[in-house]
């Protein structure tokens, strides 16, 4: 923070440090004369200028909403608001200070909590909400940033600054503001602009639940435009599909939280929390161990790997089998009938047809891909032999067939574009063993021209 940014105090409150900064607010630590814990201070400050006063009107006007929404919240996994105080060149919100860590940060695969943790923490949350829905206040903007756990997983809800007041009926007097929340945790209704109710909370907190077992969310997509419609029209890819530690019963709980059709979603949060309770008690405390990351480490360094996801890597990793085989063994046979492929990790491997070795394969290199690629007739059209002790990533075709939508394509694509680069090194093969080609009369290329032809108006019939 800088000299210029540095403030001693916000009010009554004695400021003792900044906590963090985001786009609109500062968030500072100070020291309450009437209170002995130390409070959270966020902080905005309004600028003049005529291109400003439409932002700053809403800024207040989400300030005076959480005022107002605090007014009704006391919850334990709901952040407590002391204070709100609106100015006319500032307004700060003071709320209860509380040590842990956003959600945000356990959102990674390779980061994810174990199973039971997550189950309690998104337990509590859907009792919060529920909560929240009785005291006539919907969040909108539930989404792992606004959630945060401490010791004991002790669960925060924060942010009820986009809250909607279900006990106003006038959309005039709501306080309810077009184009707010995170689009990725929006409800389909929440897009459309619909009126909503405690339910749009619930999809968004089934979306942050699928992000906490899976690493990734259940609809991704290049832009905004493609994002909303999956959002409004797609199917979601279940949990246990992504990461095979999630049981079955955890896939009917994100299937109904995530529903489209809110006649079919959850109804309310104590509804989706005893759902979770049933789950809870299913796990293994015991069973969960940290994820061993050097596999996909080695993963990284392949040239065929080149352009995946981290995320899509640990997938590769669960759907395939990491092989260790010796020298000097068929790893396929000319002719056979099967459609798998798989990837060389370590090792070199030898190519033959018809008993006559045509290349050598090494690290990163793809091998069986043309007999996956050819469904029709799937059959080998070489024989592979190990030449050295390799590691060998095997892909059945069965399980790639079942992962999700990115990492099939990813695959795909992959594997169609070394079957052009060996169809194409194929003909230069062929090319040094041919006959002299035949040379045209002209050497340029044959360009035809076209001429159109007038039109001319074709004299009216008489009638």
């Amino acid at each position: 923070m800088s000299k210029v940014d540095q403030i001693e105090h916000i009010g009554k409150y004695r400021v003792i440090r900044e906590l963090g900064r985001g786009a609109t607010a500062t968030v500072y630590l100070a020291e309450d004369p009437g209170r002995p814990d130390p409070v959270a201070i966020k902080l905005v400050r309004f600028t003049g200028g005529a291109e400003e006063a439409q932002w700053t009107r809403r800024l207040k006007k989400l300030f005076a909403t959480e005022g107002a929404m605090a007014k009704k919240l006391d919850h334990p996994n709901i952040i407590r608001i002391h204070d709100t105080v609106l100015e006319e060149d500032q307004a700060y919100i003071v709320m209860e200070y509380v040590t842990g860590l956003e959600l945000s940060n356990f959102c990674a695969f390779n980061k994810l909590l174990p199973l039971h943790r997550v189950v309690g923490i998104v337990f509590k949350c859907c009792l919060a909400l529920d909560y929240a829905f009785k005291q006539g206040v919907i969040h909108r903007d539930i989404k792992p940033a606004n959630i945060l756990i401490g010791d004991d997983d002790n669960v925060k809800i924060m942010d009820f600054g986009l809250a909607l007041n279900t006990a106003k009926k006038s959309e005039a007097d709501s306080t309810f503001i077009m184009g707010v929340g995170s689009p990725a945790y929006m409800s389909p209704e929440q897009i459309k602009g619909y009126p909503l109710n405690q339910k749009t909370d619930l999809y968004s907190l089934g979306v942050v639940l699928f992000n906490l077992l899976t690493g990734r969310l259940p609809f991704r997509a290049a832009n905004t435009a493609q994002l909303v419609y999956k959002i409004i029209n797609a199917d979601p890819p279940m949990p246990s599909q992504i990461n095979p530690n999630v049981p079955a019963s955890m896939d009917n709980i994100i299937r109904r939280a995530l529903e489209k059709d809110l006649y079919s979603r959850y109804r309310n949060g104590a509804e989706m929390a005893q759902d979770l309770s049933a789950v809870r008690f299913q796990v293994v405390d015991d069973n969960w161990v940290a994820l061993d990351t050097s596999r996909l480490d080695v993963l990284k360094q392949l040239e065929f790997f080149r352009g995946f996801e981290e995320l899509e890597l640990w997938e590769v990793l669960r759907i395939s089998t990491w092989r260790e085989i010796p020298a000097d063994v068929l790893l396929m046979r000319e002719g056979d009938e099967e459609s798998g492929f798989g990837i060389i990790i370590e090792g070199e491997v030898e190519v033959s047809v018809e008993d006559r070795a045509i290349c050598r394969l090494g690290v990163g290199e793809v091998v069986g891909e043309m007999a996956y690629l050819n469904q029709d007739m799937p059959r080998r059209s070489a024989s592979i032999v190990t030449l050295t002790p390799i590691a060998y990533l095997d892909v059945n075709n069965a399980a790639l067939a079942l992962a999700t939508e990115e990492c099939f394509q990813r695959f795909q694509k992959k594997l169609v574009a070394t079957a052009i680069k060996r169809l194409a090194a194929a003909d230069h093969s062929l090319a040094s063993l041919g006959e002299q080609a035949h040379k045209p009369a002209a050497t340029d290329r044959l360009e035809i021209e076209l001429e159109l032809e007038p039109y001319e108006a074709q004299p009216k019939k008489d009638s």
